[in-house]
């Protein structure tokens, strides 16, 4: 049910340098996001920003950033610094979703120190810190399996540098694979809603229930709850949720109103229709199995089941 105050949503997705971070399949992750979009009747957008762009937040509601070798990362890393960092940071703070995923998730911490050349200067979203020990040192590769928010997510990982967190709060715990560093089972980072990883392009396809919650952040962001209870027809539509459909900031959020339900008082499960996630289930739990986190697999799948 639907009332006449909806309006149909809307989000667009700043992909940050499209040419030279695009390794591993990281554009699968996109292309996740907008399928699953396009299927709820969510009218989706992906723009490029590459080097010498600006970042202006108020024309986003998620930000992409994907990863790429070392050579193509330290010209992102002075355009990221110099142009990118005022309008990033102010997208951060303003609880913009942001998916950081290998060199991305490296530059958005403070520093990665390469197996050659000087330091890349990040800029400090994440409290952590990369460091490449050298060619004879072995990469973090292969597929990787954690824990996340009650479930697991699986990935591929293809990393020589070791990211070592300081007060960040880590994505989730390894439960087979490297991680962040191969040492401490932690993987990725979180800041606000920015999440830094280093599970490449396969993370969104193999995990639907992590791309429905960056898509169910960002409509929280932009629309408000009560709007969106009420696009759902979950509760009836009252002025208040007129208003705030109808009094958009400039950086795209709205004003919730007073007695809005606490923020964890909505799931993405509340707003977003269920989709037909039988094949992505499937190979979430093929990579379990391949790992032999046999359990994992099993509670994955009757988790779908329900």
């Amino acid at each position: 049910m639907t009332h006449d105050f909806v309006r149909p949503l809307t989000l667009t997705l700043g992909h940050l340098y499209p040419d030279q971070l695009n390794l591993y399949g990281d554009r699968g992750n996109i292309m996740t996001l907008q399928y699953r979009c396009q299927m709820r009747g969510i009218q989706f957008r992906a723009v490029g920003l590459g080097i010498g762009d600006a970042l202006a937040p108020d024309e986003y509601d998620m930000l992409f950033i994907g990863g790429g070798q070392d050579k193509e990362q330290a010209p992102v890393a002075q355009d990221l610094y110099e142009l990118k960092a005022i309008g990033l940071w102010a997208a951060i703070e303003d609880d913009m979703p942001v998916l950081a995923v290998c060199g991305g998730y490296q530059l958005l911490a403070h520093y990665y120190r390469p197996a050659e050349g000087p330091d890349m200067r990040g800029l400090g979203v994440f409290d952590a810190w990369t460091i490449h020990k050298g060619p004879r040192s072995p990469r973090c590769i292969g597929n990787i399996a954690l824990s996340w928010n009650g479930s697991t997510l699986v990935g591929f990982e293809n990393h020589g540098g070791r990211t070592y967190l300081g007060t960040a709060k880590p994505l989730g715990k390894v439960l087979k694979g490297s991680g962040n560093n191969a040492e401490d089972r932690t993987e990725g980072a979180i800041y606000r809603n920015a999440y830094g990883t280093y599970l490449h392009g396969s993370l969104l396809p193999k995990n639907p229930h992590f791309a429905d919650h960056l898509i169910y952040l960002a409509l929280k962001r932009k629309y408000g709850e009560e709007y969106l209870l009420a696009m759902a027809g979950q509760t009836e539509p009252s002025e208040t949720a007129d208003h705030a459909a109808q009094g958009l900031h400039q950086n795209g959020t709205v004003a919730l109103a007073a007695e809005k339900k606490t923020e964890n008082s909505l799931k993405p499960s509340d707003i977003l229709t269920p989709l037909d996630d039988k094949l992505e289930w499937e190979a979430h739990a093929y990579i379990l199995e391949r790992l032999g986190l046999h359990s994992a697999a099993l509670t994955a799948l009757s988790a779908y089941k329900k």
